[in-house]
């Protein structure tokens, strides 16, 4: 009996040239396109020789998304979020679960990190020091927090007996337009934080006649604590109100 024996040659594959794959061959695979990695390549460096001041909303939201896809063409995606959400400010205030079911997980992470980043650098500006001596500072942090959310909050700034921040919290979170607040609670906190006062900043930048009596109602319960209430700011995409100015308190 004859064992027939087979004999294996390797035989190399053919190079794969990806300069000559089409188009849909280069996104099945994964590959960057020239043409796409030049454009994102400009971007940066007209970002790093003359700042962000040079580039338009969908051009620095086209950036921040190439970290979570390096290689990808990130300008279709840009596009779509500003068509749902309008500026780049209120994609970044964005509610998380809206965002992440647009752009995904961790895309949705790290436009949030950028976020807590500018709200946390806002904040060391109005830290260590009187607020009622840094009022732009005030301003700023306050847009920062509160101008681009979907829902409005209430928060409360207290202060100690130098108007030095001692905490910024949270004091109710609503609808588009409402927020229930408790005077009772706002001024039981500011009995446990030692707070000798606080200002009062809040969504929305017209003033209802819900927020002024509600106002009105902490600061009769402040004056009554020897507790001064400094403003009650309102805070909008379109700009700000302030209780004092207004002639309100």
């Amino acid at each position: 009996m004859s064992i027939q024996q087979t004999h294996f040659t390797d035989t190399p594959a053919p190079h794969f040239d990806h300069r000559k794959a089409d188009k849909t061959s280069r996104r099945r695979l994964g590959l960057y396109e020239t043409q796409k990695r030049d454009r994102h390549m400009g971007l940066r460096a007209r970002f790093q020789n003359h700042g962000a001041d040079h580039l338009s909303d969908a051009e620095m939201l086209e950036l921040m998304l190439l970290h979570s896809s390096p290689r990808k063409d990130t300008q279709p995606l840009a596009k779509k979020v500003l068509a749902e959400f309008g500026v780049l400010a209120s994609i970044l205030a964005a509610d998380n679960a809206r965002l992440e079911a647009i752009i995904g997980v961790v895309a949705a992470q790290d436009l949030k990190l950028v976020y807590s980043a500018s709200k946390r650098l806002a904040k060391a500006r109005i830290t260590h020091r009187p607020l009622i001596s840094s009022w732009d500072a005030v301003l700023n942090y306050c847009r920062t927090t509160l101008a681009h959310k979907e829902t409005e909050e209430f928060h409360v700034l207290f202060l100690d007996r130098r108007n030095m921040l001692i905490a910024d919290e949270v004091m109710g979170v609503g609808t588009v337009d409402h927020v229930p607040v408790y005077p009772r609670e706002v001024l039981k906190r500011a009995l446990e934080l030692n707070a000798c006062a606080f200002i009062l900043p809040s969504g929305d930048p017209a003033p209802s006649e819900s927020d002024i009596e509600m106002t009105q109602l902490i600061k009769q319960a402040a004056d009554s604590l020897s507790i001064t209430l400094h403003d009650h700011l309102i805070i909008g995409a379109s700009g700000e109100t302030s209780f004092v100015s207004k002639g309100l308190l």
